[in-house]
């Protein structure tokens, strides 16, 4: 709203959206909450984990290095600014398949020739 007060005057915009001035006026003056301080020193020592893990740690091995320098946080709050920051760990390769058929490769022949048809139902 800031950013467009030249266009439009403070008070219509609070009006086209359901926000009261004073409350707009006292949401400027208002610092960070206790929970956004708390969110940016986790944040700090997340990517300073991540850092030196070479950017190989995902939330698990984070929360746990956090765990021991004791700074208490859950791994899914982990997680979550872990994804707010765009931080992302390194996953696991895929299992490589290894058995290949041949170019002439098709099904295996029924040794035991077995029959599956039904005489009737039941």
């Amino acid at each position: 709203m800031k950013a467009h007060q030249a266009e439009y005057p403070i008070t219509t915009k609070c009006r086209v959206l359901g926000v009261s001035t004073s409350g707009y006026y006292a949401w400027l003056r208002r610092g960070p909450s206790a929970r956004s301080k708390a969110n940016a020193e986790l944040l700090e020592g997340i990517k300073k984990s991540h850092k030196e893990s070479d950017g190989t740690y995902g939330a698990p091995r984070i929360h746990a290095d956090l765990k021991a320098e004791k700074n208490g946080a859950s791994v899914n709050r982990v997680a979550r600014a872990m994804r707010a920051a765009g931080i992302v760990g390194v996953t696991r390769r895929k299992w490589t398949k290894t058995t290949i058929r041949g170019e002439n490769g098709g099904a295996a022949p029924d040794l035991v020739d077995r029959d599956f048809t039904a005489t009737g139902p039941d």
